[in-house]
């Protein structure tokens, strides 16, 4: 197929389009003697850990702190078809674990029984019910 006709392609028949994105969005609370870390170190996240977040399939990532309630709050739009097996790659990759074992020292789970983000179930951070979405 020419480079024209690659480009003219049905905008319909890209991933984005057929998987249209499931949002999620999770907490988790922040020790506060770690604030500034944990915001210096979102300012220079490993490039490792960026590419992987995005070959997992997630979009759209933001972190959200509340100072009054020490509560981070995340939300991503995941793009792909099978989350369980993208998050198991995620799960897979050294310096992501690397990067959780130094994020989750900053934090502390709201979520019963939970280790570390390793771990995965139960989840580290805790997922939040979205009860309005306007797009």
């Amino acid at each position: 197929m020419s480079q024209l006709a690659t480009s003219l392609k049905n905008p319909a028949d890209t991933d984005a389009a057929r998987y249209p994105g499931r949002r999620f969005a999770q907490i988790v609370k922040l020790k506060p003697e770690f604030v500034d870390q944990y915001k210096e170190v979102h300012a220079a996240v490993w490039p490792e850990v960026l590419w992987q977040i995005k070959d997992c399939n997630i979009k759209d990532y933001s972190i959200f702190y509340d100072a009054e309630s020490g509560i981070l709050f995340a939300s991503f739009k995941y793009v792909g078809s099978d989350y369980a097996a993208d998050m198991e790659r995620m799960r897979a990759n050294p310096k992501v674990r690397e990067w959780w074992r130094m994020t989750d020292g900053m934090q502390e789970s709201l979520v019963p029984g939970a280790k570390d983000s390793e771990s995965g179930e139960p989840s580290w951070w805790k997922p939040v019910e979205e009860v309005f979405y306007a797009a």
